[in-house]
C-alpha cells in the first residue's frame, strides 16, 4: 500500500524553526523526485520545495529560499523540509509529493501554523 505519512507540522513562533518529514512506503522511493507544496487559505497550492532522486540538487520558491532546506534519505525513504526563519506567510497545509512521470502520490497534508 502507497502511503506518504507526514510528521513534524504544528505551531511555531515567528522567526523560529520547524523541521518537517514524510515518510514513504509501498514504491520504490528513490525512484520518484519529490516535492513540498503548500496551501493556504484561498490561495492555490504552491510548489515549496523539490528534490531529485538521488538528492544531488533541490530547487526552492522564491518566497523559501535561504530559509528553508530540503533533504532526502533513499536508504530510510524518507524526506525532510527544515523550515527556518519562519514567517506569517509561512502557514499554510504542506503536503508532500512524489513523482515519477505520471506516477504520483500525495500526503495527507499538515498544517503549520505561525503565530506569537
Amino acid at each position: 500500500q502507497v502511503q506518504l505519512v507526514e510528521s513534524g507540522g504544528g505551531l511555531v513562533q515567528p522567526g523560529g524553526s520547524l523541521r518537517r518529514a514524510c515518510a514513504a512506503t509501498g514504491f520504490d522511493f528513490s525512484s520518484y523526485s519529490m516535492n513540498w507544496h503548500r496551501q493556504a487559505p484561498g490561495k492555490e497550492r504552491e510548489l515549496v520545495a523539490a528534490i531529485t532522486r538521488a538528492g544531488d540538487s533541490t530547487i526552492y520558491a522564491d518566497s523559501v529560499k535561504g530559509r528553508f532546506t530540503m533533504s532526502r534519505d533513499n536508504a530510510e525513504k524518507i524526506v525532510h523540509l527544515q523550515m527556518n526563519d519562519v514567517k506569517p506567510e509561512d502557514a499554510a497545509v504542506y503536503y508532500c509529493q512524489a513523482v515519477n512521470g505520471l506516477s504520483k502520490y500525495w500526503g495527507q497534508g499538515t498544517q503549520v501554523t505561525v503565530s506569537s
